[in-house]
């Protein structure tokens, strides 16, 4: 079977409460049950845990449903053609994951020899002692090393997914690649554009929302993966390549100060210290913001980083990208509004209450979006260069239009109707069409600038403008 390496001081495992659970839980379970991969070197690395895959040598979907069941949660059949099921457990500290399956290949040794690498092929038996480790590939050597390794010289070509996903996990847990495990993922890259749309889209989604994207994607464009998923790329040049990357470093540095993982020395740099100050009383708003989600609970923060990788595309290039990527139209609409509009910006001459009505009304959402991505592209682009009275300029420009989306949304966003259309049409003898939104508007801007505040006032305002005056 392998090594087994013992409990010792130093090198216990760290497992959350459910999976502690699962050994008395299943002591009536004759099959073999094993928990592997992931979830072993999370618990080895003491990583927070939510997902936990296991294998057994009985029925996969059969005891997914068995530990859903005594741990009071909900159970899925993933693929009843590979018997795998899938149980989700609430927690106190969130949702846990179990996906179960029977054996690949009808043991565990055969299984973890055809995961993707040594790190991942490593296993515990939940009906034996949860802290010796069954490690046939050197796994936790490889770990303590800080190396990633293939599983062998199939690993890579039998699935060109796995190449993406090692890149990812090189940088997620800080691992030096291999040198044969590096030439299989660079020979991977034409292989790689026959991979389902879909699973490619799942693993980038998973690079772009790593704490360090740009150190990933600086890895993927150079062993020629990132080409493979947006051919669109190969055109950029050096300089211009290393704008985007270094916005999207920026970027990540803004996400900080407002994240919980802001500390004291954040604020030590002049340029997040200002935003530090700037921007705190947003704090809250923009860090939910930016860890809400999409379809499928893609995160935001992806998708915004995948936007400034895609920032000196034109809209139309924009949509094709999200379309081979099988993104959702919800997601594909505000990458297309965060592209088109990411000038808007430049365009403030005054932050007049006109302008900045204007501005949230031809950007909606996406204007947040626009307004980190425009101070990251900032920070980019002067590099060392910085200006700090420019720089104070941009983050009060940021904070008053923070402050209307936020904290004045009724007078800059969404002023209250005083009249409708069908208002105007009655009282002015109009017919409906463009006209009728054209003095809506005008009445919504004069509002703005507080020149009305009932329907007797927008009808006179309406009266005033067509007659001219």
């Amino acid at each position: 079977m392998g090594d087994l390496i013992p409990k010792s001081p130093g090198t216990s495992l760290a497992w959350n409460d459910p999976v502690l659970d699962l050994p008395e839980l299943l002591t009536d379970v004759s099959d073999a049950v094993y928990i592997v991969g992931g979830a072993v070197r999370d618990a080895y690395l003491r990583r927070p845990i939510k997902d936990v895959d296991l294998v057994t040598s009985g029925s996969g979907m059969q005891l997914a449903r068995t530990i859903a069941n005594r741990l009071n949660g909900a159970y899925y059949p993933l693929d009843a053609e590979r018997d795998v099921g899938r149980a989700l457990i609430e927690t106190p500290d969130g949702r846990l994951i179990f996906d179960v399956a029977r054996f690949r290949g009808g043991d565990l040794y055969t299984d973890l020899s055809d995961r993707d690498f040594t790190v991942n092929a490593i296993a515990v038996d939940v009906l034996g002692d949860l802290n010796l480790v069954i490690d046939p590939l050197g796994g936790i050597d490889d770990l303590k090393a800080k190396l990633l390794r293939r599983c062998g010289p199939q690993s890579i070509p039998s699935d060109p997914l796995r190449a993406l996903r090692g890149i990812r996990q090189s940088v997620q847990f800080s691992l030096r690649i291999e040198a044969e495990t590096l030439r299989d993922i660079r020979a991977a890259n034409e292989r790689l554009r026959e991979v389902s749309a879909e699973r490619v889209r799942d693993e980038f989604v998973k690079l772009l929302n790593l704490a360090k994207p740009a150190t990933a994607l600086r890895v993927a464009h150079g062993v020629g993966l990132l080409q493979a998923i947006i051919p669109e790329l190969e055109s950029v040049d050096a300089s211009h390549w290393r704008h985007i990357l270094t916005t999207i470093e920026r970027l990540n540095e803004i996400y900080v100060t407002f994240s919980p993982a802001r500390t004291d020395e954040t604020a030590a740099q002049f340029s997040l210290g200002m935003l530090v100050v700037g921007l705190d009383r947003f704090r809250h708003d923009l860090y939910a913001h930016w860890k809400s989600g999409w379809a499928d609970e893609r995160p935001h923060r992806a998708l915004l980083n995948l936007a400034a990788l895609m920032a000196h595309f034109d809209w139309n290039m924009v949509d094709r990208c999200a379309a081979a990527l099988r993104l959702s139209n919800a997601e594909k609409e505000r990458l297309i509004a965060i592209n088109r509009h990411q000038r808007a910006v430049d365009a403030l001459d005054e932050l007049t209450p006109t302008a900045i009505y204007r501005y949230w009304k031809s950007t909606g959402a996406a204007g947040v979006d626009i307004l980190l991505l425009h101070l990251a592209q900032y920070l980019a682009r002067v590099e060392f260069d910085l200006d700090q009275d420019e720089w104070l300029r941009q983050v009060e420009i940021t904070q008053t239009l923070l402050d209307a989306y936020y904290t004045q949304r009724d007078r800059f966003v969404e002023p209250p109707t005083l009249i409708n259309g069908d208002d105007l049409m009655k009282q002015l003898g109009l017919s409906s069409g463009r006209k009728i939104g054209e003095l809506l508007e005008i009445i919504r801007e004069a509002q703005v600038n507080g020149e009305v505040a009932s329907a007797e006032e927008a009808l006179r305002v309406a009266r005033a403008h067509l007659n001219g005056k």
